[in-house]
């Protein structure tokens, strides 16, 4: 397993991801991961490691530019709330994100997942929610409200969905929410809701958050990973080569 940084340009700006690579010869899946509001940090960066290791491409993306991570929490929301507020901008830049990686050599394009840690997976949600050409979306801890109504029928891949039954950020009524609109856009969808648990749950960082309702849990962090191992299997049919 290697890894390198995988520069790339979207919205007049230049982004820096982490990609991580298996040892294997030929042509294997690829997965995108967006991170948590502050960037591509420890976390995801051991997530890309670890899928690399099972024999996938992963690549954790950059969505601030120039590979910026966000230490202070004072001046992370201003510049997630800007974000948010141009989805246009945003969505250039998760479609840049998937395009460098399909452009991997070692990647098969034609078998592309992207997953999202918090708000990566809302970002992870709303690339799908474009018509992206994904087998499958990893959802962790993320919110599920769209930016644009009656885009679920966008939706190409299957949807898997893990998240906290305490999570103050992604509460019942929005899961609900999302599970009707998933079903009646016919989507192939799964939520695993982890009680006791709140948010960024597969995160150990997430421990030093004193907000109520977040927190790092062992157990749930485990029971995901797991539920993102049979995921991976059945989209790619144990197809590792």
């Amino acid at each position: 397993m290697s890894t390198t940084l995988l520069r790339y340009s979207a919205d007049g700006l230049s982004f820096c991801g982490q990609l991580a690579c298996p040892d294997a010869q030929g042509k294997v899946p690829g997965i995108l991961i967006f991170p948590e509001a502050p960037g591509v940090g420890p976390h995801v960066i051991r997530r890309a490691a670890a899928l690399a290791r099972m024999n996938y491409v992963a690549l954790a993306a950059d969505v601030h530019g120039e590979g910026a991570l966000f230490d202070d929490p004072a001046s992370m929301p201003a510049s997630i709330d800007l974000l948010k507020s141009q989805p246009e901008r945003l969505v250039q830049r998760l479609q840049a994100s998937l395009q460098a990686l399909a452009q991997v050599p070692q990647v098969d394009p034609q078998r592309l997942l992207v997953i999202g840690y918090c708000f990566g997976g809302w970002c992870a949600l709303e690339l799908a929610r474009t018509g992206a050409p994904l087998l499958g979306v990893g959802v962790f801890h993320g919110a599920l409200s769209a930016t644009q109504a009656d885009t679920a029928n966008q939706i190409q891949g299957k949807v898997l969905v893990c998240s906290g039954a305490s999570d103050p950020l992604v509460p019942a009524e929005q899961v609900t929410a999302f599970t009707q609109e998933m079903s009646a856009a016919g989507v192939d969808w799964q939520v695993h809701l982890y009680g006791g648990t709140g948010h960024g749950f597969t995160s150990p960082e997430a421990g030093s958050n004193p907000r109520p309702g977040f927190g790092y849990s062992a157990s749930a962090d485990q029971r995901s990973w797991a539920a993102l191992g049979v995921f991976l299997n059945e989209l790619f049919d144990m197809g590792k080569d």
